[in-house]
């Protein structure tokens, strides 16, 4: 069990460092709060994840 935790962990770690190194940390906010809104079941904060996900996706990189 131990063992599949810390895989879990450093698989999300880095997922985490390459989603902000391509897309910055707005990505990572917008991932987080989709995540939250699914677990406390809103839609609103489900909403405004995949929005600001969708925006920081979408945005032409400088």
């Amino acid at each position: 069990m131990l063992v599949i935790q810390l895989v879990g962990s450093v698989l999300a770690l880095t997922l985490n460092q390459l989603i902000q190194t391509r897309y910055g940390m707005a990505a990572v906010l917008g991932l987080i709060l989709i995540g939250v809104g699914v677990e406390a079941r809103s839609a609103r904060c489900a909403g405004a994840g995949a929005a600001l996900l969708m925006l920081a996706v979408a945005a032409p990189q400088a």
